[in-house]
This record gives C-alpha cells, sequence and structure tokens, in this order.
C-alpha cells in the first residue's frame, strides 16, 4: 500500500510518501513541506496547497491519503488555516478517486511511538528510525505528515476490517 500523509498547515503544510503493508516494514518514499507566505492573499495561499497536493498525487500514485484531524486549540485563526488546508488535501484526494483517512494527533503518536501524548522531538525520532532515514526530517511538519501516513499503513488495514465486520453484522451502515 502507498499512502500520503498530509499534515495540514497554511504557512507549512508536511506531505509524505510511505510504501508498506500492515505487520511490515515501511520505507519512505518522498517527503517535503509546501509553504506558504502568510502575507499572501488567502485564496492564493490555497491554490498553491492544492497545485503542489495535485502534483504529489500525480507523480506518487498513493492507495489512499492520510489527513491529519484538525483539533480545538486557543488560536481560532490557527485552527481555521489548518482545517482549510486539511480540506483541500481531501478534496484532492476526492477528486482523485482516492479514500482518505482522518487520524488524530494523539492515534498517530501512539502507533509511531507507543505513547499518545508523545512530543515532536520523540515522533521524528521514531520516524527516523522507522524509515531508516539517514537523518531527521525536517521541518517537523515533514516528520508529522510521514507519521501520518506509517499510522495509516499500519492501523488502516485493521480499521478497514473491523468496519466491514460490522457492516456484515448489520452494526453499522456502509459509507
Amino acid at each position: 500500500m502507498r499512502v500520503l500523509g498530509v499534515d495540514p498547515g497554511l504557512t507549512r503544510c508536511g506531505l509524505g510518501v510511505v510504501d508498506g503493508a500492515s505487520g511490515r516494514s515501511v520505507a519512505a518514499v518522498a517527503y517535503d513541506v509546501v509553504r506558504t507566505p502568510a502575507t499572501a492573499d488567502i485564496g492564493a495561499r490555497l491554490l498553491a496547497l492544492e497545485q503542489q497536493i495535485e502534483t504529489w498525487l500525480s507523480v506518487h500514485s498513493p492507495d489512499v491519503v492520510a489527513v491529519e484531524r484538525v483539533f480545538a486549540q486557543h488560536n481560532v485563526r490557527t485552527v481555521m488555516g489548518t482545517a482549510q488546508a486539511a480540506a483541500v488535501a481531501i478534496t484532492c484526494a476526492a477528486r482523485a478517486g482516492l479514500p482518505v483517512a482522518v487520524h488524530t494527533p494523539s492515534e498517530v503518536k501512539a502507533a509511531v511511538t507507543g505513547n499518545g501524548r508523545a512530543d515532536k522531538a520523540q515522533v521524528t525520532a521514531m520516524v527516523t528510525r522507522v524509515l531508516r532515514l539517514p537523518a531527521p526530517p525536517r521541518p517537523a511538519d515533514t516528520a508529522d505528515a510521514l507519521a501520518l501516513a506509517i499510522c495509516q499503513v499500519w492501523r488502516g488495514g485493521m480499521q478497514r476490517r473491523l468496519h466491514e465486520a460490522l457492516v456484515a453484522a448489520g452494526s453499522v451502515r456502509s459509507t
């Protein structure tokens, strides 16, 4: 499975692609960060994100896109920008006919480090180790995007099978 992980943000949007399978090792394919200037018009910033994400989808052909779930913060401006960037990533994936998985920050941290309260340094260290990278990915947004992709590879199959079992049992509706 190939996963594009997106750590959404308007100023810095982390992107990371990994290949792997549940229960097997994962490998980094590509990772980077898309930057947009805080002084630019919001429309121009969102368009720049869309263009870069579309390029990554075209170049790397992922099977699924994993996006970090926006969580409540005290800074409403930060939340709004993050939500807008996440919506761009989800829209690009939908346009490409790709499934989207959304993971909370604590879910990603738990998958990669074993601790849902791990700090950024711990996440970066484990991403570097798990992917056998020669150096930690920088900035942290890039490491977070790779962590999202790893989380999806390791947990996504299980979540899909659980959902299918619940649908078969009549406990939930198919989506």
